[in-house]
């Protein structure tokens, strides 16, 4: 199912169930197809689940412009009220834990009633003179250069440390990393590229600060692609109401390589 938004772009969504509903926003290059075991799971809990796919990303359109966060957020409001959704559940993973909070604080009010940061981008990811500890432009350059002129074989490579495959005893699943691959490669190469700045310059602080509503944070230590010490273990300091669990030796892609634990968390937070 596609809706389309004020400026033309066509949003792709999926929409299964009854029930409260949960929103699951994915991380960059992909699609809400990196859902899977969350969509399913949720479902045979009784719950309404929904996933869209960025724009510029999967099956969604893939125009030149609105490849920012605010554009983001703004999609994922016009699709909730398209849906008129209420007392939701938002998840995110990575930039989707950006896109979450970006659309809690500025859209969500009377709408959002819990949300869940999985390996999220937030606060900000860039380092800068108020942000030592953050990723040097250097490294997020040589991500924009592999994306914008070597994306199907970067694509390839990014799932080893995406998975924490690059770590000692790790198994390795072929058919991860070919999905991974699949649903980066439907994308626009235009979107991935802005998205890249959106993702890792964008500072979501005010946002987490001024969000009241309850907030769970859960990040893997050996996240490799967002570290925790610059992310999970800053956010949760700046929320209101938030709950941090990080679990050692987990990967940035812990949705599906630890979907039974993470799965497991995530349905105690909404129940409690």
């Amino acid at each position: 199912m596609k809706i389309t938004v004020k400026d033309g772009t066509e949003i792709y969504y999926k929409d299964w169930g009854t029930g409260q509903p949960i929103v699951f926003h994915h991380g960059w290059p992909l699609s809400g197809d990196d859902w899977d075991a969350q969509m399913m799971f949720f479902l045979e809990k009784g719950y309404r689940v929904i996933a869209h796919d960025r724009r510029g990303h999967g099956r969604s359109s893939q125009g030149s412009i609105g490849h920012d966060m605010n554009t983001y957020a703004a999609d994922v409001a016009e699709l909730t009220e398209f849906l008129d959704l209420r007392n939701a559940i938002h998840i995110g993973h990575s930039t989707g834990g950006g896109e979450v909070i970006r659309y809690a604080a500025k859209y969500g009010k009377d709408r959002v009633a819990k949300a869940v940061l999985v390996s999220a981008v937030t606060p900000i990811m860039l380092q800068s003179d108020s942000n030592p500890e953050g990723v040097p432009i250097a490294v997020l350059d040589g991500i924009r250069v592999e994306t914008a002129t070597n994306r199907p074989q970067f694509f390839q490579d990014f799932t080893i440390p995406f998975y924490g495959y690059n770590r000692e005893g790790a198994k390795i699943s072929r058919g991860i990393r070919d999905n991974w691959w699949r649903q980066g490669m439907m994308g626009g190469v235009k979107a991935h590229y802005d998205g890249i700045k959106a993702f890792s310059e964008f500072d979501f602080t005010e946002d987490l600060k001024s969000v009241d509503i309850p907030v769970l944070v859960l990040h893997g230590e050996d996240d490799q692609v967002v570290p925790f010490p610059i992310s999970g273990a800053k956010s949760v300091k700046l929320l209101k109401n938030g709950k941090l669990i990080s679990y050692p030796g987990f990967p940035h892609g812990m949705p599906t390589t630890e979907a039974a634990t993470i799965n497991a968390d995530i349905l105690a937070f909404i129940q409690s």
